[in-house]
């Protein structure tokens, strides 16, 4: 298992990544008078950002990688915290924004992500080193707090609303959860990413099973409700 998951764990996460891009775009013009065609934008901008974020292995295959040798981008620790969990944090707030209804909790929504853009911003400014190093836990952290808050508020109204009966049958819910099931299982990583290293296998390979597992779910949930879920115009 463990020659396994060193020799294709990230083959078999950019494969569902891919699966479900792809889908996105067989499937996109389904999608695109409403809110969900930004999932499917969010697919191929994750399939990217992961790919590129695979640069030092690319860089080393080529025989290149003495170009970023001993720099501060010498690890991938920054681009996933920026692009992944910023980019993340970003598309959950800006579908539930399209979808919401009511006039409150879409400015509270507003509200809150500009307090947390001010945050990420101000603090990468004043600890620009922090970026580049893997037990950053402040830019994490809020990133969460931003996800846990949007998808709270999407639910909130779900609750007070009509949909309610139905919301099994909206693609919205299920992105929802994939989302907040992604976010609360990965979250308590990063409290532990000082052992994520060669010197601890048993740690990397832990890490990697986990990954696996809510990256394999994460990705079908979305790929199924792209297929199967009916799309409702609100763009």
């Amino acid at each position: 298992m463990e020659e396994f998951l060193k020799d294709n764990y990230f083959l078999i996460t950019h494969s569902l990544e891919f699966l479900a891009a792809v889908t996105g775009l067989i499937l996109y013009r389904q999608y695109k008078t409403t809110a969900a065609k930004f999932l499917i934008y969010f697919l191929l901008y994750a399939f990217f950002v992961d790919f590129i974020g695979r640069y030092p292995s690319h860089l080393r295959s080529l025989e290149l990688f003495q170009l970023i040798e001993n720099t501060k981008i010498e690890k991938n620790y920054w681009w996933y915290l920026i692009f992944w969990m910023g980019g993340l944090s970003s598309f959950i707030t800006l579908i539930n924004y399209k979808i919401i209804d009511k006039s409150i909790y879409r400015r509270t929504l507003k509200y809150f992500y500009f307090v947390y853009c001010l945050q990420f911003i101000l603090y990468a400014v004043l600890n620009f080193d922090a970026l580049f190093d893997p037990n950053e836990k402040f830019l994490k952290i809020t990133s969460i707090w931003m996800i846990i808050v949007a998808v709270t508020i999407y639910l909130l109204e779900i609750l007070q609303s009509d949909k309610v009966v139905e919301f099994y049958k909206s693609i919205y819910f299920y992105i929802n959860v994939a989302v907040l099931i992604w976010t609360i299982i990965t979250g308590p990583m990063i409290f532990y990413e000082i052992y994520f290293s060669t010197a601890d296998w048993n740690f990397i390979i832990l890490k990697w099973q986990i990954y696996l597992v809510i990256n394999v779910l994460f990705y079908v949930t979305l790929t199924l409700a792209l297929v199967f879920c009916k799309p409702k115009s609100k763009s």
